[in-house]
């Protein structure tokens, strides 16, 4: 058992001073009593507490080449499909080992960052020839490595990705390390499930790749076997991210991606839609009132020139919503709340677009939205601090300039609105501190690994 003492915290019915967290040695809240001494021998956090927020969609690898695809190409106009043709020269080249090196890397940036958990989207399957590895989850296991070794809470979401576009078609050479069929998929899925079902760092879901890589029949048939093995694993797919993606699924379907979805299967609490950016009217009140997730990707989605989510009309559907940094151009749940609000107020040409009758604090609602949304989506109980939920929290720096003077929830609206510097401390995630005063144990040694890596990528 381990108590950690904050002079404030943020618990789900808002802000309280001298808060007490007990912690088990499994990682769980066993209590939590405010306004009370601290007990001796507990560990005395160094600002504010907040829980720890969820990544809910990651492309591990894609951190190591961000920033390289900056450059305008020639003949067409720069769009996901371009960039996605650099992405796909880009992985070719990995082997397992720089795999795990850039996601540690990358993890060690998102627990400083205020990120607890990650869902990693993960569709890097074969070797670069298409061929099996030895074993069939030898990246899945460098990725899940990399988060044991960081200490990052994780879903692992294997992708089923089977055809390169609409109406089954075969997939294309470039594509050949992301190629499984049913069969094969559950056989991944089944082992990874069988080695880390007990482990409560790690979450299993599985994550068809979008409506073009899949068939009706295969994403039944996996879908059927993942219900055999745990019915309530989540269930994560692009959709609807691209105007092209929306009039390609219309040219083979007569439906557009999200109403196809609908039409075919049952989409519930289960279900996480990453972007859904081109939805309608009907669509958008269609899933918010299946109580699926959205999973948002600012940075992601600006940088690649997607499109705007239509978060207001959504939200006035009481949709649920979570976000991602996707591609890691960017990797801090602050800049991805700031652009989430800051895009609506463009659109929309008002300020504090998600503010409510009920929560006037923009910054509050945007953090409480994200993290319920991820923690449903990711299959983990992390939506607050409460007893039997995960010991996942972040402590801020109370000096901080930006910090400084703020209480209750003008705290949180001024670290999602103000600055850019790092405030953030500590991060407990699972009861065990990961980063002490701004730092991880094992930063230096993790960079080292990530630099020759990329060293050896670029070459």
């Amino acid at each position: 058992m381990t108590d950690y003492f904050a002079r404030a915290a943020l618990l789900p019915k808002g802000w309280s001073d001298d808060v007490l967290i007990g912690v088990d040695d499994a990682g769980s809240i066993t209590s939590i009593k405010a306004n009370v001494k601290p007990s001796r021998g507990a560990v005395r956090l160094s600002g504010p507490v907040l829980p720890g927020m969820a990544n809910l969609h990651s492309h591990a690898f894609q951190r190591a080449m961000a920033g390289l695809a900056e450059r305008a190409g020639t003949g067409s106009q720069d769009s996901f499909w371009t960039w996605r043709d650099i992405m796909y020269k880009f992985l070719a080249r990995l082997d397992p080992q720089q795999v795990g090196a850039i996601a540690a890397q990358l993890y060690v940036e998102m627990l400083k960052s205020g990120y607890t958990t990650v869902g990693e989207f993960h569709y890097l399957h074969h070797q670069p020839d298409g061929k099996p590895y030895d074993s069939l989850t030898e990246m899945a296991d460098q990725v899940i490595g990399a988060a044991g070794r960081t200490g990052i809470a994780m879903t692992m979401l294997p992708v089923l990705y089977t055809y390169s576009g609409f109406g089954a078609k075969p997939h294309a050479p470039q594509q050949r390390r992301f190629i499984n069929g049913a069969d094969r998929f559950l056989r991944i899925f089944e082992d990874l499930h069988s080695r880390h079902v007990d482990d409560p760092q790690v979450r299993l879901g599985i994550a068809p790749h979008s409506l073009r890589a899949v068939s009706k029949g295969v994403l039944s048939e996996a879908i059927t076997g993942l219900n055999r093995m745990d019915p309530t694993a989540p269930i994560h797919i692009h959709i609807a991210e691209q105007a092209k993606e929306v009039e390609d699924c219309k040219a083979w379907s007569n439906l557009r991606p999200v109403t196809w979805l609908y039409t075919n299967f049952n989409v519930d609490e289960r279900w996480c839609l990453i972007h859904a950016t081109h939805i309608n009217r009907m669509e958008t009140w269609m899933v918010a009132h299946s109580r699926a997730v959205t999973g948002i990707c600012p940075t992601t989605e600006a940088n690649l020139g997607d499109g705007i989510f239509p978060l207001g009309l959504y939200m006035r559907g009481e949709g649920r919503f979570g976000i991602g940094s996707d591609s890691h151009i960017s990797v801090s749940p602050i800049e991805e709340l700031r652009w989430l609000e800051y895009v609506q107020r463009l659109r929309r040409e008002i300020r504090n677009v998600m503010s409510t009758d009920k929560q006037r604090h923009v910054g509050a609602r945007l953090w409480n939205a994200a993290l319920s949304g991820g923690a449903q989506a990711l299959g983990r109980p992390i939506d607050g601090l409460k007893v039997g939920n995960r010991a996942d929290f972040i402590a801020l720096d109370a000096n901080h300039p930006v910090l400084f003077g703020r209480r209750g929830h003008a705290l949180t609206d001024s670290l999602v609105f103000s600055g850019n510097s790092n405030s953030i401390s500590d991060v407990v995630v699972g009861g065990q501190q990961v980063i002490s005063d701004g730092h991880h144990k094992d930063e230096e040694k993790i960079a080292r690994a990530y630099r020759k890596a990329v060293g050896d990528l670029m070459a």
